[in-house]
């Protein structure tokens, strides 16, 4: 048992340094990234934010806004990577490398207020190490993906060795949550072509990134905000690519998504479109 905890304690802490790149620093402040209203203007909505804005948000305003149902959009039922369609101002939340207590539960408590839905990417072994807060994912009415057993490197793994990861993270988030990991996202966005062919065939829609928050730098909860809706103006719409293992990344969600609704994005939902038959399959 001592060495169980030791092992989840070390995976923990693997997650926590690095997911989709390495570990680098980038500064930011409050006082510099959360500059007043600047991007938007009430007199002119429609004007449009230049990419290189500050999030027009400052910390006391972070929380909640007149209506947050707004911000809710879609629910898209895919079953491929080119089913996801999205149309300008849509965006899908994605959240990599939990459960993690406490973390994991405040940014659902967050997502519940502000009545949107986002897709866990969860790593098997964090999984089985807390089950309770797995299920209480499910229970919100998100969806779920896998993302490796234990967050390897699929790149230097040989195919059998990746294939074996995959397949025993799925297995691992299926046991605890009772809903089929339709969904994947490779472990630092390490994928090979013949391992993204494997994952399609076998029923799972790979996730991949237009919206990198980095929120894994060692950097301020605004210099992720900031970063996140600077890329996401220069885009338009995309995936946006999240952790749920994070203290900052929980502490910069309400002012994200009171940005988004500022600027008028939609946050849908992703369904996959086999989930219900291929969980049955799954426990025949």
């Amino acid at each position: 048992m001592f060495v169980r905890v030791l092992c989840v304690a070390a995976a923990a802490a693997c997650l926590l340094s690095s997911c989709a790149g390495r570990s680098q620093t980038e500064s930011g402040s409050l006082a510099t990234s959360f500059a007043p209203a600047k991007a938007i203007s009430s007199a002119n909505p429609a004007r449009k934010a230049d990419a290189d804005s500050p999030v027009a948000l400052t910390p006391v305003a972070w929380g909640r806004f007149n209506n947050p149902g707004s911000l809710s959009g879609r629910t898209l039922t895919v079953s491929s990577l080119s089913d996801i369609k999205l149309a300008n101002k849509e965006v899908v939340l994605t959240f990599d490398d939990g459960p993690m207590p406490k973390k994991t539960e405040k940014i659902l408590s967050i997502l519940d207020e502000y009545n949107v839905k986002a897709t866990f990417l969860m790593v098997g072994q964090m999984a089985k190490a807390h089950p309770e807060i797995a299920r209480k994912v499910v229970d919100a009415g998100h969806t779920i993906g896998s993302h490796t057993y234990r967050h390897a490197d699929l790149q230097h793994l040989s195919f059998d060795a990746a294939i074996a990861e995959i397949e025993k993270g799925r297995d691992a988030v299926i046991s605890v949550t009772h809903e089929d990991a339709g969904f994947f996202r490779f472990p630092y966005l390490a994928d090979t072509r013949r391992l993204r062919q494997w994952v399609a065939s076998n029923g799972m829609v790979v996730l991949d990134v237009q919206i990198d928050s980095k929120d894994y730098f060692g950097v301020s909860p605004a210099a992720v905000a900031t970063r996140t809706m600077n890329s996401l103006r220069a885009n338009g719409k995309g995936i946006i690519l999240l952790h749920d293992i994070h203290a900052r990344t929980a502490a910069m969600l309400p002012a994200l998504l009171t940005q988004l609704q500022a600027e008028g994005y939609k946050v849908v939902r992703l369904r996959h479109s086999n989930s219900s038959m291929m969980l049955a399959s799954l426990f025949d």
